[in-house]
């Protein structure tokens, strides 16, 4: 790869983690005001559809486009055309088909996916959100396209368009449920009609930007290469897409485990499904959480390869090792932090004290999925994609099996439990994976132990007595809340950082790939 190639490269990977960036920040945010408006049942149906919308949403953005770049990368680079007849049309027919038998599988099971996770008057909820799986080929080939000329801003500008689409109509619809009291699963319906539309408004712009850009070779290449077209779209780009989905299909096991368990446990259909709506409050601000924990850290990173690694050691272990030290001690920070303030959090984003307890066990999901999305994405970047996919999936299966035994025991505190066993085994392996393939990391010795546990124990003594100090004079009123909140989390924060600058948490080397570095002092 010239240059001028890798230059673009890492230039249009800066440009995607900040449009993802973006767009979780708003795929978190719009749940708390849809809960506000449609309650925690409300809630529940929403987050009983949402996990088939994400894959879907994940497939098409992460998972197809990486398979059908790396195709356009390798053929060109063979001195293959990317023609009409030769790549174009035999591709697009591949994930048609693919679409289609998602889509009709989808559709005509409906009733037995509804019958499964207890809850049959989703059933038509199933069946329209079937109709998105055919949006797919559109979107998602011409991101590949794009991506495999290192043009990513496409990408980019379509994904952010799509999740503004998306939550706006969310929320619009949310608001006309809440004041005209229409039946609560329209809220489903509503998230299926607001992500169709999204998509649409993604696959319109995508054809626009590919009919100005034209990226293919004028000349027909008659060979098509059925086989390694296939091969690669359907295991690169179900893997790569698993890379990307590590919390939602967490949830996508909690869709399917927890509301029946909650029934075999002994709930009434409602109180089942006002629990299921409570337990998944935890859901944004983990979300939000690892996107402080996992985004920063992954754009200190530059475009690394095992080959970049071998040949460079002493420039790129610095990197990979500072992107692991930055997600632990931010997401930790954040785990620490939000624990501590739960209860106020719950109160202000949510109206009620509901599940604090069991949430507040949740959150600790914040550090083991930092932790995980950051090194599997490292490992992602050396080319292990199948087999982090392996490890994801073997992390849905725990948590699957330990939802069906816990939550009937332990009602909404084992699934938390679930979920932090599976992250935690997730963790784990793909640590001591990194460790094996980068021998000279240490990740372990790198990690400042004072500055691991000093900085947390003086934020929880700060927050604790500013909680003392305040909360006897604070009302209900959200509007105290949110001062209130909003002062102790900046605060919090600005001393959380400014301790693990004192603790020496990171190297001058390191220090020096953060922003703002000139204000950091070693002494």
């Amino acid at each position: 790869m010239s240059d001028n190639e890798t230059n673009r490269l890492v230039k249009g990977a800066l440009v995607l983690t900040l449009a993802g960036l973006i767009s979780k920040l708003l795929s978190a945010g719009y749940r708390i005001p849809l809960q506000n408006l449609t309650g925690d049942i409300g809630f529940y149906v929403y987050q009983q559809i949402y996990p088939i919308l994400g894959i879907v949403f994940v497939l098409t953005l992460y998972g197809f486009p990486s398979a059908i770049s790396k195709m356009a990368v390798e053929l060109k680079a063979q001195g293959t055309p990317l023609s009409i007849r030769g790549f174009y049309i035999p591709v697009f027919l591949i994930l048609f088909v693919l679409s289609t038998i998602l889509f009709l599988f989808l559709y005509f099971n409906a009733p037995y996916i509804a019958g499964w996770v207890g809850d049959s008057h989703l059933t038509s909820t199933y069946q329209f959100a079937a109709f998105a799986c055919l949006l797919v080929p559109f979107s998602s080939f011409i991101r590949g396209v794009f991506q495999g000329e290192y043009m990513m801003k496409p990408t980019a500008l379509s994904q952010v368009v799509e999740q503004f689409v998306r939550v706006t109509i969310i929320i619009l619809a949310a608001l006309f449920i809440f004041k005209e009291g229409d039946h609560i699963y329209q809220v489903g319906r509503a998230a299926v009609l607001a992500s169709i539309l999204g998509a649409i408004a993604s696959s319109i712009i995508l054809i626009v930007l590919f009919m100005q850009k034209k990226p293919y070779a004028k000349q027909q290449n008659e060979e098509i290469q059925w086989q390694y077209y296939i091969r690669t779209i359907f295991i690169l780009g179900i893997a790569a897409a698993l890379n990307h989905m590590i919390l939602l299909i967490l949830q996508f096991a909690d869709t399917f485990t927890l509301f029946p368990s909650l029934i075999e446990a002994g709930y009434s259909k409602e109180a089942a499904m006002e629990a299921k709506g409570v337990f998944d409050r935890g859901q944004p601000l983990i979300q939000f959480g690892t996107v402080l924990g996992s985004s920063f850290a992954l754009a200190l990173l530059p475009s690394i390869s095992l080959k970049k690694i071998k040949q460079e050691p002493n420039t790129y272990y610095p990197y990979i090792g500072g992107a692991m030290l930055v997600s632990i001690y931010l997401a930790l920070g954040a785990t620490i932090g939000l624990v501590a303030i739960f209860p106020e959090v719950n109160r202000l984003l949510f109206q009620d004290n509901q599940g604090t307890l069991e949430l507040q066990l949740l959150v600790v999901s914040i550090i083991l999925s930092s932790i995980a999305i950051t090194a599997s994405s490292i490992l992602q970047a050396l080319g292990f994609i199948k087999r982090i996919a392996l490890f994801i999936l073997l992390a849905f299966f725990v948590k699957w099996i330990a939802n069906q035994v816990l939550v009937v025991q332990l009602g909404l505190m084992g699934s938390a439990v679930a979920t932090i066993l599976s992250l935690l085994l997730l963790s784990c392996i793909v640590l001591i994976e990194l460790q094996r393939k980068l021998p000279m990391l240490h990740l372990w010795q790198m990690l400042r132990w004072k500055a691991l546990i000093f900085p947390g124990i003086i934020m929880v003594i700060y927050l604790s007595i500013v909680e003392w100090i305040a909360l006897p004079w604070l009302d209900n009123s959200r509007i105290s809340l949110f001062i209130y909140v909003v002062f102790i989390s900046l605060s919090g924060a600005l001393l959380y950082g400014y301790m693990l600058i004192k603790c020496q948490a990171f190297t001058e080397k390191q220090l020096r790939m953060l922003p703002f570095n000139q204000f950091f002092k070693m002494k």
